[in-house]
């Protein structure tokens, strides 16, 4: 399979104007990669490798051995990686822009939550990374897979809208499959079958993917996106690999099949013990999705041993992500994500390229906000020019030692559905969605919350509130109960209750550099509960509206 309307190679009109964006220290550099000058350095190259709703707390990592032998072993292993939003396009659009879902405004996978929307496209899609990336730092750049859920829907511009900053576009129409598939080639839909030798998603990726390096400009450094399937549902494993694993079971850990006590409504209806259906469906499910990683574990490798072969390898840096976690039976809810628990909320992330020791281990907090700044940083951007909230990495990745760093990130999500009964749980309140037959569902429309995830050397933390009728809250010590049975809200200290209230209100108000103020349990933390009462209400009318644009 060849990548079709390959542009020919060069540097793209008009970006000599914008080379001082990049910083002065990197464009002799620059100017010596357009002139083709050999033996020089060059700037380095960047791969983003995302897949789809691929968990880190239930063993997510564990079919991927090429890939942890590939990529963690190479380089550095975030332990404490997290997503802003445990669902795809809300996630997605942060890694795009580097901002929290108030910012950049995409709260849920619908066009009404501003996913791919008209609004998404004018507003936030000018000012992503890759757009910086092509725009003022001469970066070609390629993207294969799944772009945010609601792209190609005819009110959103059909596959004809190529969003800005891409040079070469091989996209999935709306949310992940493996066959019988339409993907825009450059803005001109293709559709494929279900004939695996030419149409299955994850291979078709791999092929194009390694079709750009063999055919793009050598004067040029270049950006790589590639966006897996899998482990997404439906599933569906390549020939090969479907009798794998059969001996593998959804884990048993401590929240496994146990009730939610003290916890959101929306956990509490679950109901515990499990069928047995259930059960067997959820292992079903977990056995499936380890089959489909292993095809991305292919493409892994196919990658990096191109890239070797073409004597670009040790110029650049290759991330390995995933867009949110995912639960299997965890408090009794089968499967989904959505949840602002660990399993959903935290992901793999893995990082080699030049200048990082092999074998190493980062236990910082850090989020997919700080994908876009970190690899605007790699390519030498004034990373003030842009109204990110995320922090670059790269400081981490190259072993500055006395680093400060962030305490706290922020994870909010604004749930899916209608404010009406549902006719088949009538038992439940409005608006409850993704159900399963036995009326557990896994999402409503005011399962609505945002959360400050901290870490300290003294604290390890979540602080929770719910936009509901309760005003729920949520608080949790993952120090003493890293499975998250215990809702420690009425036990904990109102003093510290108090400060992390007024720091999740700060948090839902930042933007660009405010989001990057110092924590609870950061040093230079100050604590005004003034600004508790004259904010609240302005904070939480903001964040939470139903038409957040």
């Amino acid at each position: 399979m060849r990548l079709l309307h390959l542009a020919p190679g060069g540097p793209s009109r008009g970006s000599t104007r914008h080379l001082l964006a990049c910083r002065p220290a990197l464009l002799l550099l620059l100017l010596s990669g357009w002139l083709g000058f050999r033996g020089g350095a060059r700037r380095p190259n960047v791969v983003l490798l995302l897949t789809d709703d691929q968990d880190e707390v239930l063993g997510g990592m564990t079919p991927l051995k090429k890939t942890k032998a590939l990529i963690g072993e190479m380089g550095m292993t975030f332990s404490s990686a997290y997503v802003p939003s445990a669902l795809c396009c809300p996630s997605r659009a942060s890694i795009l822009t580097g901002k929290y879902p108030h910012n950049h405004h995409v709260v849920n996978n619908t066009l009404e939550g501003n996913c791919s929307s008209k609004s998404w496209q004018k507003i936030q899609e000018p000012n992503t990374f890759p757009a910086i990336l092509r725009s003022m730092c001469g970066y070609q750049t390629f993207f294969a897979g799944k772009y945010l859920n609601e792209y190609g829907a005819p009110d959103a511009g059909g596959l004809e809208h190529v969003p800005l900053g891409w040079s070469y576009w091989y996209a999935l129409e709306k949310n992940s499959k493996y066959y019988n598939y339409t993907l825009s080639i450059n803005g001109k839909a293709r559709k494929h079958g279900e004939n695996y030798s030419v149409d299955y998603l994850t291979d078709v990726l791999a092929n194009v993917s390694l079709d750009f390096l063999d055919y793009k400009s050598n004067f040029e450094p270049f950006f790589m996106m590639i966006s897996t399937p899998a482990p997404h549902s439906p599933w569906t494993a390549a020939p090969q690999y479907q009798k794998t694993f059969q001996n593998v079971f959804a884990p048993r850990n401590k929240n496994f099949n146990v009730h939610g006590t003290n916890k959101h409504w929306l956990i509490r209806q679950a109901k515990t013990p499990m069928t047995n259906s259930s059960i067997q469906f959820l292992d079903n499910a977990f056995r499936k999705r380890w089959q489909t990683l292993l095809s991305v574990d292919d493409l892994v490798e196919k990658l990096v041993k191109r890239l070797e072969f073409t004597g670009e390898l040790n110029n650049t840096y290759i991330f390995y992500t995933s867009d949110n976690g995912y639960h299997t039976g965890q408090f009794s809810l089968p499967i989904d994500k959505r949840q602002l628990y660990e399993f959903d909320i935290k992901v793999p992330l893995l990082v080699r390229g030049p200048g990082i020791k092999a074998n190493q281990t980062s236990k910082m907090l850090v989020a997919n906000i700080d994908l876009g700044p970190t690899i605007l940083d790699i390519a030498g951007f004034n990373l003030n020019k842009t109204q990110m909230d995320g922090m670059s990495l790269l400081p981490i990745l190259r072993g500055t030692s006395n680093l400060t760093w962030r305490s706290d990130v922020l994870v909010e999500y604004q749930g899916e559905g209608q404010n009406v009964t549902d006719p088949t749980c009538p038992s439940l309140s409005p608006g409850v969605s993704q159900c399963f037959p036995d009326c557990v569902c896994e999402d409503a429309y005011n399962n609505t919350y945002a959360c400050v995830r901290t870490m300290s050397a003294l604290w390890n933390l979540q602080y929770c509130e719910f936009d509901d009728q309760e005003v729920f809250v949520e608080v949790y010590n993952l120090t003493a109960d890293p499975d998250q049975i215990t809702n420690i809200a009425k036990s904990i200290d109102p003093e510290l209750l108090g400060k992390m209230n007024y720091r999740l209100m700060m948090l839902q108000s930042c933007s660009g550099p405010t989001c990057r103020t110092p924590g609870v349990f950061d040093p230079g933390y100050r604590f005004d509960p003034r600004l508790m009462f004259s904010n609240h209400g302005s904070v939480r009318m903001r964040r939470f509206s139903k038409h957040p644009l």
